[in-house]
C-alpha cells in the first residue's frame, strides 16, 4: 500500500514547492489541491482545522495585503464558522502549504514542520 498525502498548494510559493518535493522524495502519492483555483469549502476548512488541532484564525495569513485591505483583525468578533466561510471566499488568506497525511495535518511552514508528520 502506498503512502498517501494531500497538499493544499500554491505552485508559485517556494515553501509549497519544497513541501511537495519533500513528499515526492519520501515516496508519497500526493494529491495536489491548488486551493487558489479550487478553494476548499467551509466544511473542508473545518475538517482541516480539526486535523491541525487548531482554530480558524491559526490558518489565516494575517500579513497578507488582502487581509489588511479588508480591514480584518484576528480578534474580530467572528466564530470559526464565519472565518471558514470568509476563507473559502478568499482563499488567498489561507496559510500554505497545508499537508494532510491520514487523520493529521501540518502547516508545512517552515518545510521542516512536515517531517513531524511523516
Amino acid at each position: 500500500m502506498s503512502k498517501q498525502a494531500k497538499i493544499y498548494h500554491n505552485p508559485r510559493c517556494s515553501k509549497s514547492r519544497n513541501a511537495l518535493q519533500m513528499l515526492n522524495q519520501k515516496g508519497y502519492q500526493v494529491k495536489e489541491v491548488r486551493y487558489l483555483e479550487n478553494p476548499p469549502s467551509a466544511e473542508e476548512l473545518a475538517e482541516l482545522c480539526q486535523k491541525l488541532a487548531c482554530k480558524a484564525t491559526d490558518i489565516i495569513r494575517s500579513n497578507e495585503v488582502l487581509f489588511q485591505a479588508m480591514g480584518l483583525q484576528l480578534d474580530d468578533l467572528r466564530d470559526d464558522q464565519a472565518w471558514f466561510e470568509l476563507l473559502s471566499q478568499h482563499p488567498k488568506l489561507i496559510q500554505r502549504p497545508i499537508v494532510v497525511i491520514g487523520e493529521q495535518a501540518v502547516i508545512a511552514r517552515p518545510t521542516e514542520c512536515l517531517e513531524t508528520l511523516m
